[in-house]
């Protein structure tokens, strides 16, 4: 792995104490603060060098189902099978949506687990993309969060049984595929793990993203010629590139294009371990959230970049920034917290504009319940195990940077975008800007605001080569769920390639 700077690991074991576990079950924050604490541990085994392709015998394997010829009986008519007729306590919707299992290693019994809501009926005949969202962790469930919390159309009520709708869903913009992955996460399972912790990482979880990706395009065959774009938050600040370098290696391999993807987009995301670590830092620093002399000790005696002792001054001041943060959601410094996570008999008023921070406990219940499995099509191995949102895994790769991929997709002339909430303190605004800084790109177009209901909705700068990085105002590391009328503006523009208003 490396030289390990002996900051760093003061940093992961300070970070690791911050994070308050609020529902008894560990969300995306917890699960990248486990990471990187066991990523830069004195003992680590965890592989750190760049992301290389799983390319054992998988392009062998798909050659038959990409070969346009042949008629592949095991995808035939899983499409109707997997159409979901009405989740428990759903209002009516004019949009067909579907759930179900794709296997993406037969020999282990790895199946993944996808929800997949088509546009609305009247954007239908505008042949809408399609666009997967993965969230991150790792390890963490694009169901749990994405669908149910973020950007799907549906909101859990606090009575942990009933949905409501939510009006800036971004199946108003384009057909959306959730997917839990890698198996292990949610209703994704392998049967080749007995005590229910699994091992994966990186490369790994790439590889069966893409084996999800082609077998699922097999199932919806109407899908395999739409625009396609991939997007994520948090630690799908690795999913996503490294899928989409996937998707590229084996379109070059195929040489034809086997999955029409014309995009990324990337939010609040671990991309370049270094300037990710500095500019949280430099967050608390600027946000009043610990002390100017504080701020000062750690500029003066920390060195984020370089290996050795540390003076003791350094690890005084992160100690004392640990405890001024621990107080504070740090995934949204401004937002409320979850004081009382229990279910009520009777649903609270609700609004999307007014995201509740115990959605979580309301999640955990409803796909916990065998009637929401069963509308589903989820769980039908009967798992000895409760849904979770996070899963336990054995990580063994881990990138220390993504930023060479995002230069290859520019390369090859796919958009990319960069975006992040602008009150996440785990992943924020300064560690985006220093990480692209990082790859020392002209100036397109100059840092300016871009408004959203005649209000600025944030502020965004292009660069040459189709790479654009915006900032959402007053949202925090999920973005959709903080702002969603923002964030489904941001959403348009990037599938629309236009420039934010």
């Amino acid at each position: 792995m490396g030289k390990i700077p002996c900051l760093l690991l003061i940093f992961i074991a300070t970070l690791s104490r911050s994070v308050a576990q609020s529902h008894g079950t560990k969300n995306q924050g917890e699960a990248l603060d486990n990471l990187y604490k066991a990523k830069f541990s004195r003992d680590s085994r965890i592989d750190t060098g760049p992301f290389e392709v799983l390319d054992t015998n998988q392009f062998e394997a798909m050659t038959m189902l990409l070969d346009e010829s042949e008629v592949h009986p095991r995808q035939k008519g899983s499409k109707e099978k997997d159409r979901i007729k009405m989740l428990p306590g759903q209002p009516r919707v004019n949009f067909s949506q579907y759930g179900g299992y794709v296997t993406v290693n037969e020999s282990a019994g790895s199946a993944l687990y996808y929800y997949f809501v088509e546009a609305d009926q009247h954007s239908k005949e505008s042949a809408l993309p399609l666009l997967l969202w993965l969230n991150g962790g790792p390890g963490c469930s694009s169901l749990a969060y994405g669908a149910m919390e973020e950007l799907g159309p549906f909101r859990v009520h606090s009575n942990g049984k009933t949905l409501y709708r939510n009006k800036y869903s971004w199946n108003k913009v384009a057909n959306v595929l959730f997917l839990e992955s890698p198996a292990g996460v949610g209703f994704s399972y392998s049967n080749a793990t007995s005590d229910f912790t699994y091992t994966s990482g990186d490369k790994e979880t790439a590889a069966q993203n893409y084996m999800f990706l082609v077998n699922w395009l097999e199932r919806f065959p109407e899908y395999k010629d739409r625009d396609f774009y991939i997007a994520g938050e948090s630690y799908a600040g690795h999913y996503v590139p490294q899928l989409a370098y996937n998707i590229l290696h084996y379109n070059k391999k195929a040489k034809r294009s086997v999955v029409n993807l014309k995009g990324i987009m990337i939010g609040n995301s671990v991309i370049n371990d270094h300037t990710d670590m500095q500019g949280m830092y430099d967050f608390f620093g600027t946000h009043a959230i610990t002390s100017n002399e504080n701020y000062r000790k750690i500029q003066h005696y920390c060195n984020f970049s370089s290996a050795g002792s540390i003076y003791k001054e350094c690890q005084e001041a992160m100690d004392k920034a640990d405890t001024d943060v621990s107080v504070i959601d740090i995934y949204n410094i401004y937002g409320p917290s979850c004081f009382n996570s229990n279910l009520t008999s009777k649903p609270k008023k609700t609004s999307p504009m007014n995201f509740d921070p115990c959605s979580d406990s309301y999640v955990l219940a409803y796909l916990n319940r065998p009637d929401v499995q069963e509308a589903m099509h989820a769980n039908v191995t009967k798992l000895a195990y409760d849904w979770q949102p996070c899963g336990g895994f054995n990580w063994v790769d881990s990138a220390s940077t993504v930023l060479p991929l995002l230069k290859e997709f520019m390369a090859n002339g796919l958009r990319v975008w960069v975006f992040s909430g602008d009150t996440d303190g785990r992943v924020p605004v300064t560690s985006s800007q220093y990480s692209i800084n990082e790859m020392n790109l002209p100036i397109k177009t100059q840092w300016h605001p871009w408004f959203s209901n005649q209000e600025v909705g944030g502020y965004v700068q292009v660069y040459k080569g189709d790479l654009t990085f915006a900032t959402v105002r007053g949202a925090g590391h999920m973005v959709p769920s903080i702002q969603p009328v923002r964030a489904l503006s941001l959403i348009s523009h990037f599938l629309a390639g236009t420039p934010l208003p």
